[in-house]
């Protein structure tokens, strides 16, 4: 597939080689293309474009900013370049300020993730939270000795979580569907969890594995 990728930083990175490793057509899309100077050195098929031409070149389009700069990068996008597509939404509202023991703090309530913000303002787009409670060292092809780990996946439309889901399992994850946007209320706190572990004790190599 071809898949447009919004963001220069390590998530937006890595998942952009993993996309070229597995064999899509990617473009990365940033307001500052000399912060990809070195990704697009290591990796010469990928491509580098505004946040723009990243969303209408993406037949799905990656989601891999900051937080709160979020809505802003979708604006950038354009609403019209990601209507009827899936958006991988790997986002966390993770507020400007220092955890306070080992907790971070979000800038939402449990009673509205960044998701539904950003499904509702772009109405027209299919988000699906993926990829948001887990270190990017371990995002594509995680290895681990108690097996495959479980990537925590939802959204409102099924055709785009299969969509998202097909690429979340091409990466090794296991799937686990939890629903519509509402689920991302509880998916986005995974990353408080995660990262308790790295602050508290430095380390960030673990995933979740939800047992059946």
């Amino acid at each position: 597939m071809k898949i447009g990728v919004l963001g220069s930083g390590d998530v937006a990175k890595v998942l952009a080689s993993g996309f070229l490793q597995h064999g899509h057509d990617t473009m990365m899309g940033t307001r500052d293309s000399a912060k990809l100077a070195e990704w697009r050195s290591r990796n010469p098929s990928g491509r580098v474009g505004s946040f723009e031409e990243a969303a209408a070149f993406g037949q799905v389009v990656v989601l891999a900013v900051k937080g709160s700069a979020a809505a802003a990068a979708l604006r950038a996008a354009g609403a019209e370049n990601l209507a009827g597509k899936p958006v991988m939404d790997a986002t966390n509202p993770i507020a400007d300020a220092p955890p306070r023991n080992g907790v971070l703090k979000f800038f939402t309530s449990l009673d509205e993730s960044l998701m539904e913000q950003l499904q509702r303002e772009f109405a027209d787009a299919h988000f699906v939270k993926a990829f948001n409670s887990v270190g990017n060292a371990r995002m594509v092809n995680p290895r681990f000795a108690g097996g495959k780990p479980t990537m925590f996946i939802c959204g409102n439309d099924q055709a785009a979580k299969k969509t998202v889901g097909d690429l979340v399992e091409q990466f090794g994850w296991e799937l686990a569907d939890m629903g519509s946007a509402e689920a991302a209320r509880a998916i986005e706190p995974l990353c408080m969890l995660w990262c308790i572990p790295g602050f508290l004790r430095n380390e960030w190599t673990h995933a979740f594995k939800l047992l059946r």
